[in-house]
């Protein structure tokens, strides 16, 4: 068998990336309550059987070849990858299915708790072909802000390495909306348990994202030098940002935290991540400490606001994003001597082609998620009821919980499962009478 090294590489970056999905899930999972765990976990498993079938069937012919007006290819251009057997381009098209997985599996932590699992299976695939596809296909497959793209023409050449825009940008929007769509959490802001039921299981996601993503930046490197400076990038930001981040708590709330160190090290791959080619070391060590504390900022901003981002998808990955990708701006290395950003004498022109990225990638998925969670919530629901919401996600929809303490259990999970059981078999009360005032509700609240 001949097979070049760069392709093997490729391979192993592909199964990287992959694994970086059931790590998300291991994540988000010990970021939730004990009875969301599962659910959690699934979602981010259920990202990678659906959009693994789109991917082949016309998600990775909508991110490649010619295209409508520069928004999307052609659906069927590779319909069911049968034109490419034969051909290396099986690789490129596993290691891009990759990328897909992941970017819509991270939107789930906005919803933890509250989300119908039937509802977030529909909302994958759809999102992933009217809003992941076409910007993959604008800024890496030959459209709008592409090499020779009509933004490109106007605006000037976007840098986006590794999906700065197209992964973390996208999908920290479409938190956002998907957020306030689906509305808060029962007893949000007031309940102390919403809380982290296992950090050690939020370090060990943390720790195989961390892993992963050297493969998801370094991935696409063409040269050994160009792959040492992704790899030295990769290392040292989030390394830095973790630093800023247990810093910035320490001065804000009193203690650093794991759940601190774990969220500064994720900031710093986000805000690397489009960059990670095109600065240098010392450069990342900067971004990864103003991203770090940056974002230990953001994620307190829903409490200001009064929006439920669940596991701060919206603080982490949208902030980060945002942050990395218009650090291009000033920060980005010319090439050839040529351009580069104003710390280099390179001019604005590469700041406006990444806020033009920004911009673009805002209002895509930031329309694109309101139309599909809207339409979702209006037909099929997108938030289970009070009551299921009360007894967990976990045992209402997938009939399991993550944790099992036999028959012979005792103390607060016997009488949680107790009180469980009663909740899903309640009957609703009868109306009160005319005249007669009803009962104030009552929250109940589980960790």
């Amino acid at each position: 068998m001949e097979i070049s090294a760069q392709n093997v590489w490729l391979m192993l970056s592909s199964a990287m990336v992959l694994f970086m999905t059931p790590g998300l899930g291991l994540f988000y999972g010990g970021m939730t309550r004990a009875k969301a765990a599962l659910n959690m976990i699934m979602m981010s498993f259920i990202s990678a059987g659906i959009v693994g079938v789109v991917w082949v069937l016309w998600g990775y012919s909508m991110t490649t070849g010619d295209g409508f007006l520069g928004l999307f290819g052609n659906p069927f251009a590779h319909f069911g990858l049968q034109d490419l057997m034969g051909s290396p381009d099986l690789i490129k098209a596993t290691f891009a299915a990759t990328f897909a997985i992941i970017t819509v599996a991270l939107i789930s932590g906005a919803i933890a708790d509250r989300a119908k699992f039937g509802a977030w299976a529909l909302f994958v695939p759809i999102w992933v072909t009217v809003v992941y596809c076409p910007l993959a296909y604008m800024i890496w497959g030959g459209g709008l802000m592409s090499a020779g793209g009509a933004l490109t023409d106007i605006f000037g050449q976007v840098i986006d390495f590794a999906g700065g825009a197209v992964v973390e940008v996208s999908s920290g929007t479409a938190a956002f909306v998907l957020a306030l769509i689906v509305g808060k959490r029962h007893g949000f802001a007031k309940d102390p348990n919403h809380r982290p039921h296992n950090v050690p299981f939020i370090m060990i996601g943390a720790a195989i994202l961390w892993f992963g993503w050297f493969g998801f930046n370094g991935g696409a490197a063409t040269t050994a030098a160009q792959a040492g400076l992704i790899w030295i990038n990769t290392l040292v930001a989030p390394a830095a940002a973790m630093l800023s981040w247990l810093v910035t708590e320490k001065i804000r709330h009193g203690h650093p935290t794991s759940l601190g160190a774990a969220s500064g090290v994720v900031a710093g791959l986000v805000a690397i991540t489009p960059s990670c080619a095109n600065i240098s070391p010392l450069a990342a060590v900067c971004l990864g400490l103003v991203a770090g504390a940056a974002c230990c900022v953001f994620v307190d901003l829903k409490y200001k606001f009064g929006f439920d981002d669940s596991l701060d998808v919206v603080g982490v990955h949208f902030g980060a994003g945002v942050i990395g990708t218009l650090s291009l701006g000033f920060i980005a290395l010319p090439q050839d001597g040529v351009g580069g950003g104003l710390l280099y004498g390179g001019g604005p022109q590469q700041l406006i082609a990444q806020i033009v990225a920004v911009v673009v990638t805002i209002l895509l998925s930031g329309l694109g998620t309101l139309v599909i969670g809207r339409a979702i919530h209006k037909t099929i629901g997108f938030r289970v009821t009070l009551d299921h919401e009360v007894a967990g996600v976990d045992l209402t929809q997938h009939a399991e919980t993550a944790y099992e303490f036999g028959l012979t259990a005792h103390g607060h999970f016997r009488q949680q499962q107790a009180h469980l059981s009663s909740l899903i078999k309640r009957k609703p009360e009868a109306a009160p009478a005319e005249g007669v005032a009803a009962p104030a509700a009552k929250e109940d609240s589980f960790a």
